[in-house]
């Protein structure tokens, strides 16, 4: 069975003026989220901001979430790493503290091979009993999952599905056709999402979900259910809210969006840094006009 069908949330994480994770800000959101329609919930995935994390804060937000969701929805732990070893120990204690699925990039500026690729997500699913999902983002790792590599990896046991960010409509159909239906195909671009679910996908890893749930919920369940007009209505009323949220590097924008909703406050773990001016301006108008403000 697949992990989850329809609309699951990239979460941010709240964070305090001193740098702290925001505990008390993260337990709302969740709740928010779960009272909207959300389908499940990924914790520290980029969205998540899970690269500024040391592990103990890693797997205590994991943690939070699987708790405040209490077997609601689904909660898949972000653990994937550069470090095959260090992968294995997220993915470990992500499993101890109660996540039902993990979710796995690709081993970013190693440059693996595809030989040692199948190595390390063999290792590190080998290390749990928990469904995992491979995630394709060369934008950010500089590494694409090949549909002939999916076609390879979908063979190791643990392995249920992919949340994939290529971009590449063209690659995203190629997997779909080499795979099977015990496969799940998930979008990791909010605006492809019905392109996708028109190849046989079962939803999104959604960034607009975190201010928009409900909306991006029913949109993957109404094109499931056969509502196609309404689905790809809302798929192209989102559009320019997606281009607004997507202005910066995620999750720059889409934090200030969830700030301007009231549900956290703005700040960042260096690299990362407010918005531009021009960017906050451009996510109220956008969210003005989509009914959020």
């Amino acid at each position: 069975m697949a992990i989850f069908e329809g609309a699951a949330v990239a979460l941010i994480t709240p964070m305090k003026q001193d740098g702290t994770v925001d505990y008390e800000k993260l337990d709302e959101l969740v709740e928010w989220q779960i009272q909207s329609g959300i389908d499940a919930i990924v914790a520290c995935g980029t969205t998540g901001e899970a690269s500024t994390l040391v592990d103990e804060e890693h797997i205590a937000v994991i943690e939070a979430v699987v708790k405040k969701s209490a077997g609601r929805v689904p909660v898949i732990g972000g653990t994937g790493s550069n470090d095959t070893e260090h992968g294995i120990h997220l993915s470990k204690e992500a499993q101890r503290v109660g996540a039902d699925a993990l979710l796995v990039v690709t081993p970013y500026y190693n440059k693996a091979t595809k030989t040692s690729l199948i190595a390390h997500y063999r290792a590190i699913c080998e290390s749990v009993d928990l469904p995992v999902l491979l995630y394709s983002v060369s934008s950010r790792t500089g590494m694409n999952l090949t549909a002939a590599t999916v076609a390879e990896l979908k063979k190791i046991p643990n392995i249920k599905g992919i949340k994939e960010a290529s971009g590449d409509i063209s690659q995203i159909v190629e997997i779909a056709r080499l795979v099977d239906e015990d496969f799940a195909l998930y979008s990791g671009n909010d605006d492809q999402v019905l392109p996708l679910l028109s190849v046989g996908g079962l939803g999104v890893i959604s960034t607009i979900g975190n201010i928009a749930p409900k909306q991006t919920s029913q949109m993957v369940h109404d094109y499931l259910q056969g509502d196609l007009k309404k689905a790809k209505d809302m798929q192209l009323t989102q559009k320019p809210l997606i281009d607004a949220i997507f202005a910066e590097v995620n999750p720059v924008p889409i934090k200030a969006a969830v700030s301007l909703l009231g549900k956290c406050e703005l700040h960042y773990r260096l690299p990362l840094g407010v918005p531009e001016d021009a960017t906050v301006d451009r996510l109220k108008k956008e969210m003005t006009a989509f009914g959020l403000l």
